[in-house]
C-alpha cells in the first residue's frame, strides 16, 4: 500500500509524520519566524490590529494596550533585536562554511511570512527548515507559527512548490538553557552585592516568570497522551528548565514559577500566580530580594521591558524589595550556535539518542503530535510541521 501524506508541506523524511526524523535532509534556507512589533507611533495601532484580527476588538480598547508601546516612541525593541539574531545566525553559518541563507518574516508586522517566502522562492530555494523565536510548546508558541506557515504557502500560492519543515521546540536545548544558567548566578551575586550581609536562603527568592495563557490552552499545549496535567506542556516544559537551571547553581535558593502579561477577560482563567502578587507576598514574608528569570522569552520584546522592568520592578519599589533581573538569550552565543545544531539535526538525520536535551522531557518532536497545543477558541486549522489536525 502506498504511504499516506499526513504532514502537509513536508520534507519526504517528515511527511509520514514520525516522532523524530532521522534521515538527512537537503535544505537549501533557513526560515526565521517570529512574533513582529510596531517601530513607530503610526504602527501601533495598525500592529495591534493585527495581533487580534479576527476578535473584533475596537481602537479604543487596543489603546489600553498601546500605551506600553507609547512609552517606547511607538518602537518594539523585536524587530531589532530580530536583525541582530539573524545576522548572529549568519555569521555562525559562515563561520562553520555551512552555505544556508537566512529569511526573516513575521506574523505581525514588516518583514511579514510571505514576503520571507516570496523572497526565498525568487532565490531559487524550495526546502527550508523553520526556526521560530519561542522555545516551549503551546498554540501561541508553536503552534500558531505552524498555521502561519500554512497560509503563507496559501497566499503566496507556494503551496506545493515549496517544503518547510520546523525544527523541535527547544526548551530544553542546552544552547538555551546556558544563557539563563549563567544569568542566575550573575543576578544571585549582585544581590549579594546589593544586601550585604543578606542569607540568599532564607532573605531571597528566585522567580522564573513566563508569559500567561489561558488555562484552556495550557491544558491543551503539548500531545495529550503525554499526561502533563493542568498546565499542560507548557508549564511542566517551564518547571522542567527552572529545576535544572537551580540544581546547577546549586545556590540552595527557593524559586518559583511566576507569570506576566495577562490579556483577556477576566471572567477567563489564566495561569498564575502574577508576578507582581507573588513579589507582594514575598515583602510580606520578610523576603529582601528577589532574582527575576524571564525564562519564557528569548530575547528582551516587550513583554520583559514593560511587564518586567517597568511594572515589576515598580511592585519591588514599592515593597520595598530589591529586584534584579537576569538577561534573556539574544544572541548569547551558546545560543545562536544551539540553534543551527537544531538546524543541522535535521539537515544531518541525527538520531534521537544522539541529540542533547538538559531535562527528561525532551529531545522534543521534530514532528507535532496529532491534536498538539489545540486553540479552544479557534479549534484546529491548517498546520504544517505537525500530523493533523
Amino acid at each position: 500500500m502506498a504511504a499516506v501524506d499526513l504532514v502537509r508541506a513536508a520534507s519526504d523524511a517528515a511527511k509520514e509524520g514520525p516522532e523524530h526524523t532521522e534521515a538527512p535532509v537537503a535544505y537549501d534556507g533557513i526560515l526565521l519566524a517570529s512574533f513582529g512589533g510596531p517601530e513607530g507611533q503610526d504602527d501601533v495601532i495598525p500592529f495591534l490590529r493585527n495581533v487580534t484580527r479576527g476578535r473584533g476588538i475596537p481602537d479604543e480598547r487596543l489603546e489600553e494596550v498601546a500605551h506600553h508601546y507609547r512609552a517606547f516612541d511607538g518602537v518594539s525593541p523585536i524587530n531589532q533585536q530580530n536583525r541582530e539574531l539573524k545576522a548572529a545566525l549568519e555569521a555562525e553559518l559562515a563561520a562553520r562554511g555551512i552555505d544556508l541563507p537566512v529569511y526573516w518574516g513575521n506574523r505581525n508586522w514588516a518583514p511579514y511570512l510571505n514576503e520571507a517566502l516570496q523572497q526565498a522562492a525568487a532565490d531559487g530555494r524550495s526546502t527550508l527548515i523553520a526556526v521560530d523565536t519561542s522555545a516551549y510548546s503551546s498554540y501561541s508558541s508553536c503552534r500558531q507559527y505552524r498555521e502561519d506557515f500554512a497560509r503563507a504557502l496559501d497566499e503566496t500560492g507556494l503551496e506545493g512548490r515549496m517544503v518547510i519543515d520546523k525544527v523541535r521546540q527547544y526548551f530544553d536545548h542546552p544552547g538555551f538553557v546556558a544563557p539563563f544558567t549563567e544569568g542566575v548566578e550573575a543576578g544571585l551575586k549582585e544581590l549579594e552585592e546589593r544586601l550585604p550581609g543578606v542569607d540568599l536562603v532564607t532573605e531571597t527568592r528566585v522567580l522564573f516568570s513566563t508569559h500567561s495563557i489561558p488555562s484552556s490552552d495550557a491544558e491543551r499545549s503539548g500531545p495529550s497522551f503525554r499526561g502533563f496535567g493542568p498546565g499542560g506542556a507548557y508549564e511542566a516544559q517551564h518547571r522542567a528548565v527552572a529545576d535544572v537551571v537551580m540544581q546547577r547553581v546549586g545556590r540552595g535558593v527557593a524559586w518559583e514559577l511566576v507569570f506576566q502579561s495577562r490579556s483577556g477577560p477576566p471572567s477567563q482563567p489564566w495561569l498564575e500566580p502574577d508576578v507582581n502578587d507573588v513579589i507582594r507576598r514575598l515583602a510580606a514574608d520578610g523576603i529582601r530580594g528577589v532574582l527575576i528569570v524571564p525564562l519564557g522569552f528569548v530575547s528582551d520584546h516587550m513583554e520583559v521591558k514593560w511587564d518586567l522592568d517597568t511594572e515589576a520592578m515598580e511592585t519591588a519599589e514599592e515593597t520595598g524589595v530589591v529586584a534584579v533581573r537576569t538577561p534573556t538569550p539574544g544572541i548569547h552565543p551558546a545560543y545562536v550556535s544551539g540553534l543551527i545544531d537544531l538546524v543541522l539535526e535535521r539537515r544531518d538525520g541525527v538520531p534521537a539518542a544522539e541529540r542533547p536535551a538538559e531535562t527528561a522531557l525532551g529531545p522534543w518532536y521534530d514532528v507535532c503530535r496529532s491534536g498538539c497545543c489545540e486553540n479552544v477558541r479557534l479549534g484546529f486549522r491548517p498546520v504544517v510541521a505537525g500530523l493533523t489536525p
